[in-house]
C-alpha cells in the first residue's frame, strides 16, 4: 500500500515531491523527443505485452488519482511530473517533457490560478498559469475531439478568429498563421477539417460546420480550408454558406495549402456523407434540438466556438430534465425526471462531469484530456482530516481516473480484445466498491486493491 496521505501532505507543503515520487518509482530509459534530460519515471508490469500509456503528474487529485488508480491496476506506464511547482521551477520545460513523449498520453488540466514557491521564501502565481496552451503548442496539437451523448465536436486549437481590423488581416506564406490581433494558425485548421470529414465518412453520422465567414475574416480563410479539402469528394453538402470561402480568399488559402504534406488529401476522393454549414451561434440551438431528437452528430468548430459548444453541451442535460420535472408536475404525472427516466427514454448525457477529450497531435499519438475543477478544494478536506465535512459533502470519486486510463490503454493498444475486457472488468469491480455510500478516498484505495487483482499479477 502506497502512503497516499504523504504524497499529498508533501505537494501541499512544497516538500520534495521529485524525491519522494522517484523513490516510488524507476527511472525510465523512455526519452521525449528532442529531451534526452528530462525527468521521466516508469512503473507498473512491463511485460512488453502491452504498450504503456504516459501520465502526466499535475495536481492535487488529478496526481493523487492517478497514482492511486495506477498503483491499483499494476499496469506499464510512464510518468512526467508536471505539477504547479516543478513547472514553474523549470521554466515549463516540463510541458515539453510531456508534449513530446512517444506514447499516447493522459494529461489532467487543473487550476489555473496556483501559487508557488517563488525561490526566495516567498509566493508567487505560477508560470503559464495552467500550462495548456504552451503545451498544446509544444505538443503540436491540432484538435480535440469531445464526444457526448449524440454529438462529437471536433474544436480546432488554437484557432481564435473573430478580429475586425482588416488592416492587420494576412496569411503569413512561411507559417501559415493567419494574422490579425488574434493568431490562427491554418495549418492546424487544415488538419482538423481533414480529421472532421474523415470522422462523418467513417461513422456515417452527419456533420455540421460552426463558422462565421460572413463577420470573422479568419473564418473566412477557415471556410476556404474547408471548401477546398471538400473538391473531389463524394460528400454532399445541404446547407451552404452564401460565399464560398475558396474563391473568396483563394490566394491566401493557396499560401496554406502550398504548407500542407503533398499526399494530405490521398484517399479523399472515395470520402461521402452528409456535411451542414452553418453560422456559428446557430449551432448553439441546432445541439440541443440534436440532442433531444437523439440525432448522431460531428460539429467542426474553432477553438472559440468550439469551447462554448462544449460548454453547453456538459451543461445542458440538466436543465432538460429540470424542465422536464416542471411538465411533469404541470401535468399531474406524479413521475419524477430522475436519472433513470433520462435514461429510460434513450439518454446518455449526464452532467458534463465525465466528458472526455482527446487531443490530436500532428505528428505522435493522442492525448487524452480532462479537467478536475474543484480537485484542489476536496484535497484540502481530505488533508484536513474530513472528506465529507461532517456529512454534507461527498468523498472524492476517482471513477473518472479509471475511465481515462481505460479508453487511453484501448486506443494504445488497439484489437488487444484480452485487455479491453480486463479493463472493462476492472471498472465494473471499481463500480462494485463505490455503488452504495461513496467511500472514503484512502477507505476506497484499498478495498480497490483487494477487489482488483493488478495487471499480470
Amino acid at each position: 500500500m502506497l502512503d497516499l496521505l504523504n504524497i499529498a501532505r508533501t505537494e501541499a507543503d512544497g516538500g520534495d515531491l521529485v524525491g519522494l515520487l522517484g523513490g516510488l518509482y524507476e527511472p525510465s530509459d523512455v526519452r521525449p523527443t528532442g529531451y534526452p534530460d528530462a525527468v521521466i519515471w516508469q512503473g507498473g508490469n512491463h511485460d512488453g505485452k502491452i504498450n504503456p500509456i504516459a501520465h502526466s503528474l499535475t495536481d492535487a487529485y488529478a496526481l493523487l488519482g492517478t497514482v492511486m488508480a495506477a498503483d491499483v491496476l499494476g499496469l506499464p506506464f510512464y510518468a512526467v511530473p508536471m505539477w504547479s511547482q516543478i513547472r514553474h521551477d523549470r521554466q515549463l520545460e516540463p510541458l515539453s517533457w510531456f508534449g513530446n513523449m512517444p506514447a499516447t498520453s493522459i494529461k489532467w488540466s487543473t487550476a489555473g490560478d496556483a501559487y508557488v514557491n517563488d525561490g526566495k521564501g516567498g509566493k508567487v502565481v505560477v508560470m503559464g498559469k495552467s500550462g495548456n496552451a504552451p503545451l498544446r503548442t509544444q505538443a503540436g496539437v491540432f484538435c480535440n475531439v469531445r464526444p457526448y451523448g449524440v454529438t462529437t465536436v471536433v474544436r480546432c486549437m488554437p484557432c481564435l478568429p473573430y478580429s475586425q481590423d482588416q488592416k492587420k488581416f494576412d496569411v503569413d506564406a512561411k507559417t501559415g498563421i493567419v494574422h490579425s490581433e488574434m493568431n490562427t494558425p491554418g495549418v492546424q485548421m487544415a488538419y482538423s477539417c481533414r480529421l472532421f470529414l474523415k470522422m462523418v465518412h467513417e461513422t456515417t453520422k452527419f456533420g455540421r460546420v460552426a463558422m462565421k465567414p460572413t463577420q470573422a475574416q479568419e473564418d473566412g480563410i477557415n471556410a476556404g480550408l474547408l471548401s477546398w479539402m471538400l473538391q473531389g469528394t463524394k460528400f454532399t453538402v445541404g446547407r451552404k454558406y452564401a460565399v464560398d470561402g475558396y474563391e473568396e480568399h483563394k490566394e491566401r488559402v493557396d499560401r496554406i495549402i502550398a504548407l500542407l504534406p503533398a499526399d494530405f488529401k490521398d484517399g479523399m476522393d472515395e470520402w461521402s456523407g452528409q456535411i451542414e454549414q452553418h453560422i456559428a451561434d446557430t449551432n448553439y440551438g441546432l445541439m440541443i434540438w440534436d440532442l433531444i431528437e437523439k440525432r448522431d452528430n460531428i460539429i467542426l468548430a474553432t477553438d472559440l466556438d468550439g469551447d462554448r459548444l462544449t460548454d453547453l453541451l456538459a451543461d445542458i442535460s440538466d436543465p432538460l430534465r429540470r424542465f422536464g420535472q416542471l411538465v411533469l408536475e404541470h401535468t399531474g404525472a406524479g413521475s419524477k425526471m430522475d436519472n433513470k427516466m433520462w435514461a429510460d427514454m434513450g439518454y446518455t448525457t449526464g452532467n458534463g462531469r465525465d466528458m472526455t477529450s482527446v487531443m490530436y497531435r500532428m505528428e505522435g499519438p493522442p492525448i487524452h484530456e480532462q479537467t478536475l475543477g474543484s480537485a484542489d478544494a476536496m484535497l484540502l478536506r481530505l488533508l484536513d482530516g474530513d472528506e465529507s465535512m461532517g456529512g454534507t459533502k461527498s468523498p472524492y470519486d476517482p471513477r473518472i481516473h479509471f475511465v481515462l486510463i481505460r479508453d487511453a490503454y484501448i486506443d494504445a493498444n488497439p484489437g488487444n480484445k484480452e485487455l479491453a475486457a480486463w479493463l472493462n472488468a476492472a471498472v465494473a469491480k471499481f463500480d462494485e466498491v463505490y455503488s452504495d455510500t461513496r467511500p472514503g478516498f484512502l477507505e476506497g484505495y484499498k478495498a480497490l486493491k483487494e477487489a482488483i487483482t493488478p495487471w499480470g499479477a
